[in-house]
């Protein structure tokens, strides 16, 4: 009998494997313990608690198709920001002013901004969407204006459009014209200093235009000068010349011209496609992509 009653309390203390497994079980897609009681098992079902995060205010992502063009209102901005426009692209372009006394159709279809490049902080407005600059600006006057206008102007430009995150920078710069350059020394100086700003800060999406001198329809206040009439014939004789370009001294002085039609064409697929190489381009890469359709 004794032995009877030990059997009797080892089977009764003793749990097999399968019941055990069998105290979780699975209902609505939870786990529960069988052991739970009913208030554990109503913290399971209690929702989480999600708060709405804090709204923050960020700068519209750029355009692939809205351009800035500095300098827009001169005789070689005015054209690239033309054929820009023809191409189908949102042009921007920045004055001190505003927007300029231009009565032409195609100024009232660009959207123009109040800033001056000499002073970098207002630059940064004007740079929210874009994908891309042109920069035509450059002037003459004592050597300290020119090298402000061509270099400090162009350098602030840079480094906004850098800090900004834009991808492409194309800069209408010079070419050297040998004996010229002593005489506009400051000229240069600021030419040069611009150009390798843009190469340092977009190694890869900057391009330097250096066309020799551009001719067109260049605008004097209210007077036209078709400096295609001197220009257009230049070029034709000139553009085939090109070993001339490298007698000593005067050499330089025999690059052909270039319209400013073919300098905004050029400017404008730079700045818009993506495979078109970084680096310097001449005046005649200029006169062979624009002839590229």
């Amino acid at each position: 009998m004794r032995s009877s009653l030990s059997r009797l309390i080892r089977s009764s203390c003793s749990v097999s494997p399968s019941r055990l497994s069998s105290s979780a079980l699975l209902k609505n897609g939870k786990a529960f313990s069988s052991d739970a009681t009913p208030r554990d098992s109503g913290r399971l079902d209690e929702p989480f608690k999600v708060e709405e995060a804090e709204t923050v205010k960020v700068p519209p992502p750029p355009s692939p198709d809205k351009l800035l063009v500095l300098g827009g209102s001169g005789f070689v901005g005015s054209h690239v920001c033309k054929e820009a426009l023809d191409r189908g692209f949102v042009v921007s372009s920045l004055n001190r002013s505003g927007k300029p006394s231009i009565s032409e159709a195609w100024a009232d279809k660009v959207i123009w901004n109040q800033g001056n490049l000499l002073e970098p902080a207002s630059l940064m407005d004007s740079m929210d969407g874009v994908s891309a600059v042109v920069s035509c600006v450059g002037g003459f006057g004592s050597n300290s204006q020119m090298i402000k206008i061509n270099g400090t102007a162009n350098v602030n430009a840079i480094r906004a459009a850098a800090e900004k995150g834009i991808k492409r920078f194309v800069y209408v710069s010079a070419a050297d014209f040998g004996l010229v350059n002593y005489l506009l020394q400051g000229y240069y100086e600021g030419k040069r200093a611009a150009e390798a700003e843009l190469l340092s800060k977009f190694t890869y999406g900057g391009v330097i235009l250096r066309p020799g001198f551009i001719h067109g329809t260049r605008r004097v206040g209210s007077m036209k000068i078709p400096l295609g009439l001197v220009g257009s014939p230049m070029q034709m004789v000139l553009q085939n010349a090109k070993p001339l370009t490298r007698l000593p001294l005067v050499g330089p002085m025999l690059t052909p011209p270039v319209s400013a039609t073919s300098v905004a064409k050029v400017a404008v697929r730079a700045a818009t496609d993506p495979v078109f190489p970084p680096g310097i381009v001449d005046v005649y890469g200029i006169m062979r992509y624009s002839e590229q359709k």
